[in-house]
């Protein structure tokens, strides 16, 4: 008797981490198919792509999850929807909110739709810690407050709950993470880990904002793969789970290990003005997924080596994606610090 494959459409996979979702895919499970929808915007990568592409039962399609006609084609068959599809990027969503609320809200809108009529037996929204705002003492809970501060949070959050009123109104299977700052191969290069190795690679400064105080939690990726990929066997219909790296540490403090770690002094530092609406402070509290038994198995040192490897492995991979990048990005997207 032959058991029928899992399929999973997993969207923006030619991005940061739903490409490193697929490789964990195919590597800790048989018997899958993985449909990737991803509208290849300067966060997707044709090399990601082309990697993924060595895995049996994998399609690509490039499109756009806001497009009715191509999201109904793809969801026809499939088990398991991951929604990682996001404008994702603080700044860009100061200069750009509208475009923002098309994806984020209005994308996952038009999955959501599509799940509910092929009747998906799991649907992930992948949210984030930013919706809850920031917080100066202790850690978010799943039932903290939600204040975002910014229009990408906001935007988030739009999809974030959206999610769970077609849990409640529909009865759609809904499980939504919330998860802290991912790092590790394949990111995409505005983020501050990949852009400062990638820099300092070059030998050029990295722009930390303002004086560096802000303070992140850092989750290396496999270890968010991994979490998502046991909420989709274990999670709870409904329900939202924060998913940490419990490695907060401060920008400044990030920045000294990672030029401790390459070899570099405080001189490659460049002060930058810093961002509108910055938070200060994010801070999970994982204890829900925790009783699922999830654990982190990476620190932040740990992590932190694997993907400086990782990107002096490939030169190419990101040499070409910094091409591509706003270039306000190279001295710190505010520019001077005054």
């Amino acid at each position: 008797m032959t058991t029928s494959k899992r399929t999973y459409l997993v969207t923006g996979a030619a991005g940061f981490i739903a490409s490193n979702f697929v490789h964990f895919l195919y590597q800790h499970h048989k018997n899958i198919a993985v449909i990737v929808l991803d509208k290849m915007t300067s966060a997707g990568h044709p090399l990601t792509v082309k990697e993924l592409e060595q895995y049996p039962d994998f399609k690509f399609f490039k499109g756009d999850i806001c497009d009715p006609a191509i999201v109904k084609k793809l969801m026809a068959g499939v088990d398991v929807v991951v929604n990682f599809a996001a404008e994702s990027s603080v700044d860009h969503s100061i200069d750009d909110p509208e475009s923002f609320l098309k994806t984020d809200i209005g994308g996952v809108y038009t999955l959501l739709q599509e799940a509910r009529h092929h009747h998906v037996r799991r649907f992930i929204q992948i949210s984030t810690d930013e919706v809850y705002g920031q917080i100066m003492d202790g850690s978010f809970v799943e039932t903290s407050e939600l204040k975002p501060r910014n229009p990408y949070a906001a935007s988030k959050l739009g999809g974030d709950r959206l999610a769970y009123s077609f849990f409640v109104t529909y009865g759609l299977p809904v499980v939504v993470t919330r998860a802290s700052n991912n790092y590790g191969p394949r990111a995409f290069l505005e983020k501050v880990i990949p852009l400062f190795i990638t820099n300092l690679l070059e030998g050029q400064p990295v722009p930390v904002y303002g004086q560096g105080t802000q303070v992140r939690d850092w989750l290396f990726v496999e270890d968010h793969c991994r979490a998502i990929d046991l909420l989709i066997e274990q999670g709870s219909n409904g329900e939202v789970y924060n998913i940490g790296g419990e490695q907060e540490v401060t920008n400044m403090e990030l920045t000294r290990r990672i030029l401790k770690m390459m070899g570099c002094d405080e001189s490659m530092v460049k002060f930058v003005q810093d961002r509108p609406g910055h938070d200060l402070r994010y801070s999970l509290d994982c204890s829900k997924i925790k009783k699922l038994g999830w654990q982190q198995h990476h620190d932040l040192d740990s992590g932190l080596a694997k993907t400086i490897a990782w990107y002096k492995d490939n030169p190419k991979w990101w040499k070409s994606a910094k091409q591509r990048m706003d270039a306000r990005y190279f001295a710190g997207f505010w520019g001077e610090k005054t």
